[in-house]
Parts: structure tokens; sequence; C-alpha cells
């Protein structure tokens, strides 16, 4: 027992001596190798052909040579100086404050490593460094700091320029290194890929002394250039939110046939109308980048679309992108109106005689009700939802949507099949709008005979219909126990019969299920399957409440204003702080739909400029009577960072867009208040300031 405890006691020892003998012995092949390396390079230099280091070295040794990079060399030379600093990293803002997380979060890791962290742009040109400060002052005599150009034909090899030369993530060790001056260095580089496009934008990387040669520094620097691209993703999905919310306020209130969508950085980010465009979502329109004016891109738009249709997008003094409005031609003939509206649109397709066209209002195929544009919100939550439902879009899989009445889970599922490229049919039915025999014989079809009522002829069904498309079931839960089964296996074999018959006809459906009941309780509860519960909850999003959404009262109140009012040829009017404080309180049990019908009857009851507070309905007024002013739903707010975001938001709409105003309202200095709309995204809430 004692010798077993001595040898047990023994053992943290014994791996320890171990560890060191195999650090030891990796330094020593690591030094073995660099002058292995040096020897090999000085014989690259002298015009030896056989040299023994990989092709990949030599091949970028060659592009140093060629590019003219003195071997010589002590240091890299600087692309910018003093002032200029500050504009390139104004200009690469974006991908700064993408990396801002990395960086605090590594500071501790990198402080006494002898190494530091590096991000440039796509040009090589460092943007930031951060860690162990003696480090940083040695890089600075070889400026491996901000300004540096650290290009492969301005310093030759190295972990930067390689990996923006090569496309790849690249470890530069000692000898490896081109220059001389910089041979007492090592190197992990990894590029940094535009959300969407793929291009290289920038570079993360890790450098430092020889001593700290690991290997592994080249898989933190990859991990660190993901987790730069994700939160730059996430930033893009955010500013095409505020820029199509934007848009669709411009659509809304014109006569238009479609509309085209384009980022800060030239990338398309929607369309509507099926305008025939040689980009796909997310690619780079030709001759369009965030290098060049946004209103020189009028320019280089392709053929089929005019100058004179295109916009920027202009919020708070910021270009957020351009849109294309595609007007609609109107003709005095009837019959010649779907013909010409294709032509605008480029569609080619004729209509069959007596049905309407797949763009024209009304119809289940019309792309300006299937996109996402429509779902207006800035609130975080309704973004989460938003970018959730994008992320689910082109997964061909069931997506259960929960949410109150009225909070536009219709809107999502319609949006979620528009983006899905060649989606075929939309269908949409109610579980619940019928008895269990009616209901059996929509979704599944009947033949002649097969109960009283049938029609002559039998009829396809739901599933039928949305063959290679789309089937949308509303309210889920209300479908009878004894027809779940029946839905399950149309599910899970995509086979359906129709009522009265043996014959199995193949579908293939897209499910989106919508249902304001908790179906996981329902389940408990005995009145819903489990078996169907999970096969249609695959995936799930949850619609939030309007009453969760509370800064984006303001911007539905205003589109229903604007849209409704066009509807019915009648003015918009105007409602005062007073009717807002109370829409805001109000709890909207009825949601968005509630908030429609309301702003609706705003308009049609009176003519009177101002909406006054006793035009309220009686059940709005005798809650927030008893709820007081606004000030509770900024109590609802779940950090103080959404309380500080709902009371800007709210600061703003306020004043009017005056934000020299709502800045004296809140206490604080108008750069602060542009700072903290930049950081909250609420850009695209600012209005021009009334006179």
């Amino acid at each position: 027992m004692a010798r077993h405890q001595i040898e047990s006691a023994s053992a943290p020892a014994d791996q320890a001596v171990m560890h060191g003998l195999m650090a030891q012995a990796q330094r020593a092949d690591v030094l073995h190798s660099d002058r292995d390396t040096m020897r090999a390079w000085e014989r690259f230099l002298a015009g030896e052909s056989a040299v023994a280091v990989p092709s990949a070295l030599i091949a970028s040794w060659q592009r140093s040579l060629e590019s003219g990079v003195s071997p010589s060399a002590r240091l890299a030379p600087f692309a910018v100086h003093g002032d200029a600093v500050e504009a390139l990293r104004w200009r690469h803002r974006e991908l700064l404050a993408a990396s801002d997380r990395l960086f605090t979060a590594t500071a501790d890791l990198f402080a006494d490593s002898h190494s530091i962290l590096l991000l440039t742009n796509q040009d090589g040109v460092i943007l930031k460094a951060a860690g162990d400060l003696r480090t940083l002052t040695a890089g600075e005599k070889i400026h491996l700091t901000t300004g540096g150009d650290w290009r492969e034909g301005m310093a030759g090899t190295n972990g930067i320029g390689t990996a923006l030369a090569t496309g790849e993530p690249t470890y530069i060790h000692g000898s490896e290194h081109f220059c001389e001056g910089i041979k007492s260095w090592s190197c992990a580089a990894a590029p940094i890929c535009e959300p969407g496009t793929g291009a290289i934008i920038g570079v993360l990387d890790i450098s430092g002394p020889p001593s700290t040669y690991q290997i592994n520094n080249l898989t933190l620097a990859i991990t660190a250039a993901r987790q730069i691209e994700m939160v730059l993703a996430e930033q893009s999905a955010r500013q095409h939110m505020r820029l199509l919310a934007f848009c669709l306020q411009r659509l809304s209130s014109s006569d238009a046939a479609g509309m085209i969508a384009i980022d800060r950085r030239g990338r398309l980010v929607h369309s509507t109308g099926r305008v025939a465009l040689p980009v796909g979502i997310g690619e780079r329109f030709p001759g369009m980048d965030e290098s060049s004016a946004v209103e020189d891109w009028a320019r280089h738009l392709p053929q089929g679309l005019r100058a004179e249709w295109f916009n920027p997008v202009v919020v708070e003094g910021s270009t957020i992108g351009a849109m294309l409005v595609v007007p609609a031609i109107r003709s005095r003939s009837p019959g010649n109106r779907t013909a010409e509206r294709n032509h605008v649109l480029g569609n080619g397709a004729e209509c069959e005689s007596g049905r309407k066209s797949a763009n024209e209002p009304g119809s289940e195929a019309d792309p300006q009700r299937n996109c996402f544009a429509q779902i207006l919100g800035q609130s975080a939550v309704m973004l989460a939802a938003v970018n959730r439902a994008r992320q689910l879009a082109r997964r061909r899989v069931p997506v259960l949507i929960e949410g109150e009445t009225g909070v536009g889970k219709e809107l999502f599922a319609r949006a979620i099949h528009g983006e899905e490229r060649g989606g075929g049919a939309f269908v949409a039915y109610n579980c619940g709008a019928a008895s269990k025999e009616l209901i059996g014989s929509e979704l599944f079809g009947h033949v002649r005979g097969a109960f009283t009522g049938a029609t002559a002829e039998g009829r396809p069904g739901r599933f039928e219909l949305a063959h290679g498309g789309t089937l949308c079931l509303d309210e889920i839960g209300e479908l009878p126990l004894d027809l779940q089964p029946v839905l399950l296996r149309a599910l899970e074999e995509g086979v359906v019969y129709r009522l009265g018959d043996t014959q199995p006809r193949r579908v293939d459906v897209r499910l989106l299920a919508m249902t304001n009941r908790n179906l996981h309780d329902e389940v408990k509860s005995g009145r819903f399957r489990g078996d169907l519960y999970y096969r249609i909850s695959v995936t799930r999003i949850r619609i939030p409440p309007l009453r969760e959404r509370d800064i984006d009262i303001d911007l539905l109140v205003e589109h229903f204003n604007r849209r409704l009012a066009l509807r019915h040829s009648v003015a918009l009017r105007r409602l005062n702080p007073e009717v807002m404080a109370v829409l805001r309180a109000y709890s909207w049990p009825g949601n968005v739909r509630e908030m429609r019908n309301i702003i609706e009857n705003l308009l049609l009851t009176s003519r009177e400029e101002e909406v006054g507070l006793d035009e309220l309905p009686a059940e709005l007024l005798a809650e927030t009577a008893t709820a007081g002013t606004a000030e509770p739903v900024l109590l609802q707010s779940t950090s103080l960072e959404e309380t500080e975001r709902v009371a800007i938001a709210r600061a703003v709409y306020d004043a009017h867009g005056n934000l020299a105003q709502a800045a004296r309202s809140l206490g604080v200095s108008r750069s602060t208040l542009y700072r903290k709309l930049e950081l909250y995204h609420l850009e695209s809430i600012v209005k021009p300031a009334t006179e």
C-alpha cells in the first residue's frame, strides 16, 4: 500500500519531467529547423535551385524578391502617419468594432505572454495592436504597430502578408521570414472574410519572439478571426434590418412595382417584384463598394435598371446604403397592364387565362407580401426573432411559429417562404375554422361521393396544392386529436390519401405551423399528441408581443398612419405627446392587429388634424388611467442598457427628430447622444427636425 502511494505521488512529478523533456525536444527541433531554413534562405538568395524547404515558402520568397523587397530590410514601411491613421481607422470602424470584444477578452491572456494581437485591413495595414507591453515596444521598432504596411510586396514573407497573398491561415516562424531584420519574430495569421461575399477584409495575427513558438497559436488566430466574422455577421444583419425598414416606409407610400435594397458595401440585401439581377442576395454589385461614394453607384447599375430609380439612403447624415424603386407602368387598357408590368420587372412569363400574375397584388405569390421587409421593428427582441427566421428560411425543415393573437405570425411565415428561392406555392389553412370532417377534407382532399356534401368531381387537399412549396397551418393546436396521427403520417412519409380513396399521392411540402397556445402544456394535458409536437417543432420561433416591443410603438403608429391614410385617400393625423404616451403605456392584448384597427378608426372617424385623447377607445383609456403614464413601460426593460435604449428612443421621438432638443431633455451632450444612437443602433428612428 505504501509503495503504491509513493508511486502514485511520484506520478505527477514524472509527468512534469516528461512534459519538460518533450518541450525541450520541441524547442531543439525548432532551433534545428530554423538553422536549416536560414541556410536554405541563403542558398535561395544565391540563386541555387534545389532548396530543402516547403514549396509554398519558396513561392512566397519568390514573390517577395520579384516585388523588389530587400532581403536585408530591417523593418516594414508605414502606410499612414499622424491624422491619416485615424482616418484609416474610421474607414474600418465596423471591423474595429467587431474586434473590440475579442481584444478586451484577451487583454489579460496576452499581458505577460511575450505575444501581441494585431488586426489589419485588407491591405495588410495594421489597425490595432494589443498585448504584452515589452513585445509591443519591440514591435514598434520594426513598425509592427498601427499604420505599418505588412503586405508581402512591402515587407516580404510574413504572417500577415503571406496570409493575404494566399488567402489561407499562415504560420511564419523565425528564419522563414524574407527580410533579415524580421527573422527574430514568429507570426500566426488568419484572414477575416466578409459575411456574404467571402472577400478578405482583414487579418488577425498573433506575433512574438521565436521563443513564443507554439503551433496552436495558429489555431487560436483562426478561432479569433472566426469570432470577428460572427460579430460582423450580426452587425450586418442589424444594419440590413434598418435599411429594409427605411425602404419599406418609402415603398409603402409610393406606387411601385418593385424595390431593390443595397447595403453600404454594395451587397444586394433584398429584391421584390422579381427584378432580373446579375447577383444574388449577399453578393456585391460590380462597381459598388464602400470605397466609392454611394451617389456614384448609379453609373454602375446593371442593364435594365435606370439611374432615375436610384436613391441613396441617408439616416442622420450617414449613408447606410441605397434603394431602387421600380415604378409601376400604368396603361389605359386594363388588358395590357399585366404585360407591361411583366416587361418592367423582367418576368418574361405569361399568365394563364383567368389567373392572376404572380406579381399582381393580392396573389399568394405576390413577392411584396412574402418578404422580411414587411416586418417592422427595431427592438432587440424583434430583431432577434427576424434574425432567427432568416437563418431558418433556407433550411427546409418544419418551423413552429409561436406568439399571441395579432403579433404577425403569418407575416413571419410568408417571409420565411418568400426567402426560399423557387419556394413554390404558399398555401395557408386555419385548423380551428371548421368541423373535423371538413378539416380532413380540406387538408387531404376527397374523391366523388366520399361524404355528404362532397363535390361531384372530387377535390385535391391543401397538401397537394402546396406540393413543392409551403403549407402553413394556423392554430395547429385546434387540430382534432383523431386527425393528428393522419397529419403526422403525411409529414413522416410524404404521402396523403384523399378521403374515400385508396390511391397514395406523394407530396413534398415544407410545414410552417402557427399557434397562440403553449403546445408543450397541451401535450402534458393530453390535448395534443407528443409525437406530432416534436415533429412540427424541429425549429421554433417566438414572435414577441407588442408590450415587449415598446420602442417599436412609434414606428408602427407612423407606419399605419401613413399606409392607411394612403389606402383610404385621407389626410394623415398628428398624434400629440399625450396620445402617444397612452399608446406606449397600453398593454396591447390584441398586439399589432389591434393597433392597426385603432389607427384606421382614428383616420376614418374625424377630419381634425390632431388626435384628441377623447377619441381613443374606452378600454385603452381605462387601462392606462390606472397604469399612469408611460413610465411603467420603461420598468419592463430587462437590463439597464435596454432601459437607456428605450429612454433615448422616446426622447428622440418626443423631440420630433431634433437631436439638440432630445439631448437637452436627457441631460447629455449632442455628441454623447450621437454615440448612444450608434451604440444602440437607433439611427433609423431619427427624422428631420420639424420647423
